[in-house]
């Protein structure tokens, strides 16, 4: 399942801030905690007016379907450019561009195939190709020993499901079978496992909680919650939970409770995908339209309340009751 608003704010991104958005999934999973103790203390920014120049363009969804399409054919000479090693690759994620136009790619790297946890990175390029900055996640060289573990995904998964039901998830269960990655995030990169635990938040939310765990040592080394209660200011239902998907300070109108249902944003489209819906705090909308996330919110609980209808009157998962 899926639903689409077309209304959208317009962005207006300096070089600087444009990376630090793009960057919201860089090592997103050690911002939440830096963010949390820091965020009462810090002053109100002051308004920047920004030169035009600077300032990101809106892009239609073919113009930034090219963009992605230029930048991942020329993500090999990329990695090679930035002097990344033999086993890494990387993949186009996203695309900024601004008005002089210089395009901000931001992408996320495997190792020997494994996703990087913390590896992600923008190049900045100017209207001309050239390469003006890179911005990257971490400055550690991407390498490990050996690709074997020695820690067996049954004791991680153990571990996981005990840190869960820790925190007082009911019928914590492993949701995926746990998957290699690189956890690069912190320190020195490692080999790690990444487990996923499904059930019940102490709260009945549903669980998708995330455990990163040293697959040498067995030390857990990052944790954090997939599925989150968010605040819906919608046109029509008034003010509403909806079930969201954080991934470090980002958070997306990814409802993982119920088939994984996302919410797109056709920016004033008729057609194709569009968008996922995402921004830094967990509150969509303010009741009007001149928020685009209202329009997002009432489509995003229109969305849940139908499947959960299905759900409790006919017992199936979605309407084709294919989850």
């Amino acid at each position: 399942m899926s639903s689409s608003s077309s209304r959208r704010r317009t962005s207006h991104i300096t070089h600087r801030r444009a990376a630090g958005i793009a960057l919201a999934g860089v090592a997103a999973l050690v911002a939440t905690a830096v963010q949390s103790g820091a965020a009462s203390a810090a002053p109100a920014p002051h308004a920047v007016k920004l030169a035009p120049a600077h300032v990101a363009v809106k892009l239609t969804a073919s113009q930034r379907a090219e963009l992605i399409r230029d930048a991942d054919g020329a993500k090999a000479r990329t990695a090679k450019d930035l002097g990344l090693g033999a086993q890494e690759q990387l993949a186009v994620k996203d695309v900024v561009k601004d008005a002089d136009g210089t395009v901000h790619t931001r992408y996320e790297r495997t190792y020997a195939g494994l996703p990087v946890l913390g590896g992600d990175l923008i190049v900045d390029s100017a209207a001309s190709g050239k390469t003006e900055r890179v911005l990257k996640a971490t400055n550690a060289a991407v390498k490990v020993a050996s690709l074997t573990p020695k820690v067996a995904r049954a004791t991680v998964e153990q571990h996981a499901v005990r840190q869960a039901k820790a925190l007082g998830s009911s019928k914590a269960s492993v949701d995926q079978s746990s998957r290699k990655v690189i956890w690069a995030a912190t320190g020195k990169p490692v080999l790690a496992y990444e487990t996923v635990i499904g059930g019940f938040q102490d709260d009945g939310t549903p669980n998708q909680l995330h455990v990163i765990t040293d697959a040498s040592t067995g030390k857990e080394l990052f944790r954090y919650q997939g599925i989150e209660t968010g605040v819906g200011n919608t046109q029509y239902s008034g003010q509403v939970s909806l079930t969201t998907t954080q991934s470090g300070s980002t958070y997306t109108l990814n409802d993982g409770a119920r088939g994984g249902h996302k919410t797109y944003n056709l920016n004033h489209g008729s057609s194709g995908t569009g968008t996922l819906f995402s921004q830094s705090n967990d509150t969509w909308g303010n009741g009007t339209t001149s928020n685009a996330a209202t329009a997002a919110a009432d489509a995003h609980y229109g969305a849940a309340m139908t499947w959960d209808f299905y759900k409790d009157t006919f017992g199936r998962n979605g309407i084709k009751n294919n989850g």
